[in-house]
């Protein structure tokens, strides 16, 4: 099955099964050619974690023993995806994850086996948190034994109290990211190019959907409009927020309240009553449907028939489950770890017909049966609607083609018209939801059509100019 390298507990090659790319195969010469150095820059779902364990193997084969291999990744549940990935490469790694106990003495003896010889290859897989903690620090630097560090989603270890952990040691580095480029960080970036090396490859969604390696998609952008009570508090938000940035005293509480005021924001987008009614209206049609996500946002929403309000993910799971008789299941930080596993497992046969989330699905998370996705909720973070495309354009047996429908902002008629004094706020609102729809669109199979259904919006508030035009696509 692989073409081994004898360590004592462990293995490392490539499955002979496996038939490597050739964006990953220049991914791995590249690598080389930079002495072990090196961001894999890869779309989302054009397989940076068989590019990285293929690299590993090159590796070992390359130089031989001994090797610790550390592969680090942002979220408990990319563990596990990890380990399954990493055993078909041979190797058996020790997951360093949640309580101390369950992995610092296997550690430890680990790095002992390497260090007096008794042990030839080992690797473990950990999350930011454990990786950064000082007991997995100690262990790393007890043992100076050679060492290469894999970080999935490297554009996470940017942040000022993770990159401290980097290990100057690490003999052979890489990172992987569909978006490297920290967002608003030009130091942390440059933090991360400084310890991993260059970006490398740059293989992009275009080149994965021309190469078949992602499945095509469908976009559908649907326009709600805020209610007027709901445009007020957006205009009086967003005159506070100019306020503060027009002030310069006691800069650290301006900052505070600055924050609090921008996610009180985007929390009134992300909820807006209008979402609820146009998500019911999209499903009811396609309530015997399966493999549907839909992603809410973390804020409330009023129930009338209750005079109360509620988290917009439970209102949304119970008019799925109640109100349409749909199976459905949320999938949150909070969903245990195999609970996960048992969603993903009765998602992908379609018993579960629908999982709604916040973020939990964002990064990393191997869904590929997801036929469509309904985003209620986007954060103006390019790297977030980028991840969530490429979850969904995972391929998969007897999938042709996927759909995403984008609910879209937009303000009541009569305040969105030149001359209103409204018509700025207006304006900037539009135009950051219409970065992301076009974003969407470029690449979509019938982006021209989807473009064109915000014509009369984007022409209204003389947004035309914004990002591509439609003969771009």
């Amino acid at each position: 099955m692989i073409g081994q390298l004898p360590g004592l507990e462990e293995t490392l090659g490539i499955p002979i099964e496996l038939k490597l790319r050739s964006h990953q195969i220049r991914a791995i010469r590249e690598w080389f050619e930079k002495s072990g150095r090196g961001i894999f820059e890869m779309a989302t779902g054009s397989g940076k974690t068989i590019t990285a364990l293929a690299t590993a193997a090159k590796l070992y084969e390359s130089i031989g023993a001994p090797l610790l291999i550390v592969i680090v990744c942002p979220y408990l549940h990319l563990v596990t995806q990890w380990i399954e990935q990493a055993r078909r490469f041979g190797l058996d790694p020790l997951p360093c994850a949640v309580a101390r106990s369950r992995w610092q003495e296997e550690f430890s003896v680990r790095l002992y086996k390497m260090a007096v010889g008794n042990r030839l290859l080992s690797s473990v897989i950990t999350s930011n948190a454990t990786f950064s903690s000082e007991a997995f620090q100690n262990l790393l630097r007890r043992f100076p034994i050679r060492l290469l560090l894999i970080a999935d989603e490297v554009h996470n270890l940017g942040a000022e109290q993770t990159k401290a952990s980097l290990p100057p040691n690490a003999a052979y580095r890489l990172g992987l990211s569909a978006t490297p480029e920290r967002w608003f960080d030009p130091t942390g970036t440059q933090a991360l190019t400084d310890y991993f090396g260059p970006t490398l490859v740059h293989y992009t969604l275009r080149e994965a959907l021309t190469d078949e390696v992602l499945c095509p998609y469908r976009y559908y952008p649907q326009l709600v409009q805020l209610t007027d009570e709901e445009f007020d508090e957006y205009y009086e938000l967003t005159v506070s927020i100019a306020r503060l940035l027009g002030k310069d005293k006691d800069i650290e509480l301006s900052s505070r309240q600055l924050e609090a005021l921008l996610i009180r924001r985007a929390r009134l987008i992300a909820t807006a009553s209008g979402k609820l009614q146009a998500l019911e209206l999209l499903l009811t049609p396609r309530r015997q449907s399966t493999h549907n996500l839909v992603y809410c946002g973390d804020g409330t929403v009023e129930v009338p028939s209750e005079q109360s309000v509620e988290r917009q993910i439970n209102a949304v799971t119970r008019l799925l489950g109640a109100g349409l008789g749909m199976t459905v299941s949320k999938y949150t930080a909070e969903t245990p770890l195999s609970r996960r596993d048992v969603l993903r497992s009765q998602f992908a046969s379609g018993e579960v017909q629908c999982l709604v989330a916040i973020r939990c699905l964002d990064e990393g998370v191997d869904i590929p049966e997801t036929q469509r996705a309904f985003i209620l909720a986007s954060s103006s973070n390019p790297r977030q609607f980028i991840q969530r495309r490429g979850r969904l354009l995972r391929t998969s047996p007897g999938k042709e083609i996927a759909e995403v429908f984008d609910f879209v902002v937009e303000p009541p008629l009569e305040l969105s018209m030149p001359g209103t004094p409204y018509y700025p706020v207006t304006r900037r609102l539009v135009g950051k939801e219409l970065l992301r729809v076009i974003e969407f669109a470029k690449l979509a199979v019938n982006g021209p059509e989807a473009l064109h259904q915000l014509l009369d919006l984007r022409n209204r508030l003389n947004l035309l100019d914004l990002g591509i035009e439609e003969h771009d696509i």
